[in-house]
């Protein structure tokens, strides 16, 4: 007679906690989006979101491996370099207004 009193008293206690307990679907989760935009190509944004000056352009593809960097245009929206990187010589333009890579193209020939 215990055991039935017992088994029923639960029933009791778990049939209350469910009408009183909060229903419907749990609440949707909310999506996060990561970015990471890693390495050097075009688009790559190497000042930030900034505006820059021609001899930060320069500065800027110095601290990304490039040696003998050489301004060749900076009045414009694009500020163009010559620099060389592993060997091999290239022509980088910059978006003047936020420091993006605008194109990347190999010289022929060392200089």
């Amino acid at each position: 007679m215990k055991y039935l009193i017992r088994i029923t008293a639960a029933s009791l206690g778990l049939a209350v906690a469910l009408f009183f307990a909060p229903g419907g679907s749990p609440p949707p989760a909310n999506a996060v989006t990561i970015d990471v935009n890693i390495g050097f190509g075009i688009g790559s944004n190497l000042n930030r979101g900034r505006r820059m000056s021609c001899w930060e352009g320069e500065r800027i593809l110095r601290n990304r491996g490039f040696r003998d960097v050489r301004r060749r245009n900076c009045s414009g929206r694009f500020f163009v370099y010559h620099g060389s990187r592993r060997g091999n010589r290239y022509e980088v333009a910059l978006d003047s207004r936020n420091g993006r890579v605008a194109d990347v193209r190999r010289l022929r020939g060392r200089r």
